[in-house]
């Protein structure tokens, strides 16, 4: 299937690693053109480099506000249009609803929340008919995740901005959507099965829970995301797609 991305471009944050890499190794290998952005500018720069020549890296950390404009201006000047963003960004701090302090909650509703709807907001004044939004979540949208207070409490939210962003955007021809990732070979869900003390346990726990029995593969996401950010979707808009090898059964 041709997805129709040869020459589109878009921006990409936390594209120096993980979910965000692996979605723009697809784009540029579809023909698409990305913009990576990342708090980690050496980091970001080399996996721009990696990507090759129709690949920027660009130091950004999405709790800035002026890191929007400048992704986007970025696109722009270096390949000379703007199709869509993926907005994707690093965890934050695991904790319970008691244990979470008021500067971890602060500091991660400025990049993960507030960073975001910034992100989208931005992409949104500068997208025309074609343009797409898409926005990196976690199954926590639907079900809270055990030690994940503070994404439980974020990531819900940021589905109900982007659902009514859609119904705001569907009239000038722009879609809205979010990916829901579960458990995904990332260095953070690693980060994460640590946490138990027996990541080797933690990660046979979360598999069987799993119906096709493993943990997914960055590129498994990426080829999701890459396809649902190209013209191929162009009437998928509103909904909230897990990449979860069918963790949740149901709609």
């Amino acid at each position: 299937m041709d997805l129709g991305l040869n020459d589109r471009v878009y921006v990409v944050t936390g594209g120096s690693r993980g979910l965000g890499l692996a979605t723009a190794r697809e784009l540029v290998a579809e023909g698409a053109r990305v913009v990576l952005g990342s708090r980690d500018g050496r980091a970001v720069a080399d996996a721009a480099a990696g990507l090759g020549p129709n690949a920027v890296g660009v130091a950004a950390d999405n709790a800035d506000p002026e890191a929007a404009a400048r992704l986007i201006a970025t696109a722009r000047e270096r390949f000379g249009r703007f199709d869509g963003v993926l907005v994707s960004v690093g965890g934050p701090p695991a904790g319970s609803g008691v244990d979470n302090t008021d500067e971890q909650w602060r500091s991660a509703f400025e990049s993960v929340f507030l960073g975001a709807v910034r992100l989208a907001r931005t992409a949104a004044a500068e997208l025309g008919e074609g343009g797409v939004i898409g926005l990196v979540l976690s199954g926590s949208v639907h079900e809270p995740i055990p030690g994940l207070a503070i994404s439980n409490g974020l990531r819900p939210g940021l589905a109900g901005f982007a659902k009514s962003l859609s119904v705001e955007l569907g009239p000038r021809g722009i879609r809205v959507l979010g990916l829901l990732p579960s458990r995904i070979g990332t260095d953070r869900i690693r980060e994460l099965d640590a946490l138990s003390g027996d990541p080797e346990a933690a990660r046979a726990r979360n598999e069987a829970a799993i119906p096709l029995g493993r943990y997914g593969a960055p590129e498994e996401f990426g080829r999701v995301a890459a396809f649902l950010l190209s013209p191929a979707a162009s009437y998928v808009t509103g909904v909230m797609i897990p990449v979860d090898g069918g963790f949740r059964r149901g709609f």
